[in-house]
């Protein structure tokens, strides 16, 4: 029978070392040439990327060299390598891998997919659950499973983003901490076997099981498991999808770029009211028409204004401290009141009385209706007076954050203390590392309060004013600039800042209290510092230092609005 040789075997039979053809591409005629003897020792250098398809030589000792031919090019060399692929017989743990695959990793390439302005990141999270949850069924046995129930949630951490596992963590959530990377099992066991059906295991699936429930895996049509199959047919929660984009965008020519002011607010009787340099301007809702409500000193720009909680009436702080109260149904002006010897930074209503914040770090309780400047003066802050909100559930309970990373919540129905005229503190939170404006009472739960860091500290919080404790927090990775929340749903909006991420100038929607995201707003190419929303509770408007307004189809509408909707659409069909 004839033998085939290959062109390796045939240069081993001639007595030619196969690192030669190495020597030989590198035109190195001077070594190799056909007068040298037939035996030469050499340490030639090899060029790093022909070596690296082969064993590097060890260059320590001498290597035996034989004369030959040169090769006719490089690309025979690139022709005689072979393609054949070498499987890793190394044991290996399946679930370790699987536990370290890191979120995002490498993928296959793919056609670039155009996002919509209606994905929501809420859908994303819900489809890679569910295929996180198939692929971990499919892979590993109900045994493994069950004996190891810390498996699943240990791999969701690992793929899960920071701030989610901050936030996990700080609900006192199970899930362990992996300090150390799985290892692998000394006993080594085979993840899939292959088998045929035989008669003694069909006996024993028989024996364990029965063969009359319609779910055993001898009838079967599909490789599929029939947990896999009962996950892929479960019904899936309805999920609310929110719109990215925003429906209007506004020009607002000279916005300040300021994190301490409050030049924006919705009213009750859907006016937008926005400070721009020294004058406000008054946006309808229902026209579409911009005003002009008044214009001040070129010397004394507008810092903040506010609305009332039912009519018309309008506070507007200014740089040199004083407050000027408007009609803007009349377009008239009330009355000017002082007391601040700063510029004012926050205003809150509560019904006739005005609480007002200042960089000279005091706060004043005004009644509009006395003609006393002020009843009460609060001093605790050490620094700027930035955020203010008054309990929505009644109308003696206010929170105040500044500049001195303090959140003070006070009771206006309190004791004076000895020897001044300002109240004291009910509760005293130091736990922020950055100035606290961010500040938004729950409408829909009492004694709830929402608090959000500067850059520093980047957190939302969750605090139980009645006893004064933390219900929880989360990493946000970006400055917390405004908060509110749904009047319509158990949710809460934020804006955001400078960011440690590339994701800045965001507007974010969390679900509460399980602080998931429901969706993620860009568009600013500045810090999001000013925040309102329209009485009906669906839509906010965000305002930044690109000087621009956006306004954003948020939350979804009330059960009330939705009844009534319906009814009229029944009402057309009839007639």
């Amino acid at each position: 029978m004839p033998t085939f040789l290959s062109d390796f075997s045939r240069r081993v039979r001639k007595g030619k070392h196969p690192q030669d053809d190495l020597d030989e591409d590198d035109g190195d005629d001077g070594a190799h040439s056909a007068d040298s003897p037939s035996t030469s020792i050499s340490t030639p250098s090899t060029p790093s990327k022909v070596r690296s398809l082969f064993q590097a030589p060890d260059l320590s000792r001498g290597r035996i060299s034989m004369s030959s031919t040169p090769s006719s090019s490089r690309e025979e060399l690139n022709d005689r390598a072979g393609d054949r692929f070498i499987p890793s017989r190394m044991p290996s743990d399946v679930r370790a891998n699987y536990n370290l695959i890191p979120k995002g990793g490498p993928s296959s390439p793919t056609r670039p997919r155009t996002l919509v302005a209606g994905d929501s990141d809420a859908l994303k999270e819900q489809a890679n659950r569910t295929f996180q949850e198939l692929l971990t069924t499919e892979l590993f046995s109900d045994s493994a499973v069950a004996s190891s129930p810390s498996s699943k949630s240990a791999s969701s951490s690992l793929l899960a983003s920071p701030s989610r596992r901050q936030a996990s963590s700080s609900r006192g959530s199970s899930i362990p901490s992996i300090s150390t990377p799985p290892q692998t099992p000394t006993k080594r066991q085979r993840v899939f076997e292959y088998t045929s059906p035989s008669r003694s295991r069909v006996r024993d699936v028989a024996s364990n099981s029965g063969l009359d429930s319609p779910h055993n895996e001898v009838y079967s049509m599909t490789p599929i498991k029939d947990e896999s199959q009962r996950l892929l047919l479960s019904p899936r929660k309805t999920l609310r999808v929110v719109s990215k984009t925003p429906y209007k965008v506004l020009d607002a020519p000279d916005l300040a770029d300021d994190f301490y002011l409050n030049l924006l607010d919705w009213s009750s009787t859907n006016l937008l009211g926005v400070g721009l340099g020294s004058c406000v301007y008054l946006w309808s809702a229902h026209t579409g028409k911009v005003i002009k409500l008044c214009e001040l000193s070129l010397e004394d720009p507008i810092t903040s204004l506010s609305w009332v909680q039912k009519g018309s009436t309008l506070a507007i702080g200014t740089n040199r401290g004083l407050v000027h109260i408007w009609d803007a149904e009349r377009r008239e002006h009330l009355r000017t009141m002082e007391g601040h010897t700063a510029r004012i930074g926050t205003l809150a209503w509560s019904n006739s009385t005005l609480c007002t914040g200042s960089r000279d770090r005091s706060i004043l309780l005004r009644d509009v209706r006395a003609p006393a400047q002020h009843h009460s003066r609060l001093s605790y802050h050490r620094q700027e007076v930035c955020g203010l909100k008054w309990s929505t559930h009644d109308s003696h309970t206010l929170a105040s954050g500044g500049n001195d990373n303090k959140l003070y919540v006070w009771d206006t129905r309190g004791s004076s203390a000895a020897g001044g005229d300002g109240l004291i503190p009910l509760w005293k939170f130091h736990e922020h590392q950055a100035a606290v404006k961010a500040l938004a009472w729950a409408p829909n739960t009492t004694n709830l309060l929402a608090s959000g860091g500067g850059t520093q500290d980047k957190r939302l919080r969750f605090w139980n004013t009645l006893n004064g404790t933390l219900i929880q927090e989360i990493d946000t990775g970006s400055q917390v600039c405004n908060l509110t929340w749904s009047t319509n749903s158990n949710e809460l909006l934020s804006t955001h800042g400078f960011s440690s991420t590339r994701a800045q100038n965001q507007v974010c929607i969390w679900n509460y209290p399980s602080l998931d995201q429901t969706a993620t707003f860009s568009g600013h190419t500045h810090r999001v510092l000013y925040l309102a929303m329209s009485p009906d509770g669906q839509t906010v408007v965000t305002g930044a230092g690109d000087e621009t307004l956006r306004f954003w189809k948020a939350f979804p509408p009330r059960k009330e609005d939705k009844r009534h909707d319906q009814l009229e659409n029944m009402l057309g069909q009839i007639r």
